[in-house]
């Protein structure tokens, strides 16, 4: 079984999630984009989608001719979990940055208002 982590680590699969966080897409419509930005064959990008498949982030179903990819967020929903145990690391930064980005607005402001 392939860890989600190992499953993420890949420029391509990520890719492939972005993709299909916006939609259901058509596997077709991800190679194209995905060998337009990569520039890897159709055979390659399909190993991707069976790799997100077995690894329980994207479902596929037939409609007609063509296979089209859902995808699935239980395996997201992990890594979050796990990267809840370090969002204080940044939340913290991203807070103070927030305070100091207010004091600078606000002295702008105060200068602004003090050359008229």
């Amino acid at each position: 079984m392939t860890s989600a982590f190992e499953v993420l680590g890949d420029p391509v699969r990520r890719r492939i999630l972005e993709l299909l966080a916006e939609g259901d897409l058509a596997s077709g419509q991800v190679v194209e984009v995905i060998r337009a930005e990569f520039g890897i064959t159709q055979a390659a990008v399909s190993w991707h989608l069976r790799v997100l498949r077995e690894a329980g982030f994207a479902r596929s179903r037939v409609d007609g001719a063509r296979r089209v990819y859902t995808l699935l967020s239980d395996p997201l929903q992990e890594v979050d979990a796990w990267l809840s145990h370090f969002r204080h690391v940044w939340t913290t930064r991203l807070d103070a940055l927030a305070t100091e980005v207010a004091r600078g607005k606000r002295t702008r402001r105060s200068e602004a208002d003090a050359e008229e």
